[in-house]
């Protein structure tokens, strides 16, 4: 019998979609919620601290602080072919938390790419199945965005 957990970390992060023919052609924010969804067998070994568990979440958490939050969180999200956003945020100084990425920074684009990212840390050493199947990436109470597994190639 396969399991399934979740665990997610919010940000508050800025970004812009260049291109949008409404109002998110600007600069604006958002509260996003970043989300793994990993699937799994519960681990069996007796007397180990993950024994009933998939994975432990502070281990989730773990990985989603360093390698979601602590990167984006306060930051502004801009596409490496955004010229004007990159000479806009370049007057903020070397301080202002910059991310150049080398696509335009929709929820759907960010669920991708964080599923890449979280996905190499996601292992278990009791040979139970342990994969990241899906990664949300909420834009809005109202909008989510999701990349699974069989979408990964």
């Amino acid at each position: 019998m396969v399991t399934r957990i979740k665990r997610w970390v919010e940000t508050d992060t800025g970004h812009r979609v260049p291109n949008h023919k409404s109002k998110c052609r600007h600069f604006h924010g958002h509260r996003y919620r970043w989300e793994a969804v990993i699937e799994g067998d519960v681990v069996t070994k007796k007397g180990v601290s993950e024994e009933g568990m998939l994975m432990d979440f502070s281990d989730i958490s773990r990985i989603l602080n360093s390698e979601i939050h602590d990167v984006v969180d306060h930051s502004f999200l801009v596409y490496e072919g955004d010229k004007n956003a990159i000479k806009a945020l370049e007057i903020m100084g070397e301080e202002h938390r910059t991310v150049i990425l080398p696509f335009i920074p929709t929820a759907e684009n960010l669920a991708k790419w964080a599923f890449e990212i979280v996905n190499k840390h996601i292992n278990s050493s009791y040979d139970n199945k342990l994969k990241l199947v899906s990664f949300n990436v909420r834009e809005t109470p109202k909008s989510w965005a999701t990349w699974d597994i069989n979408h990964y190639s």
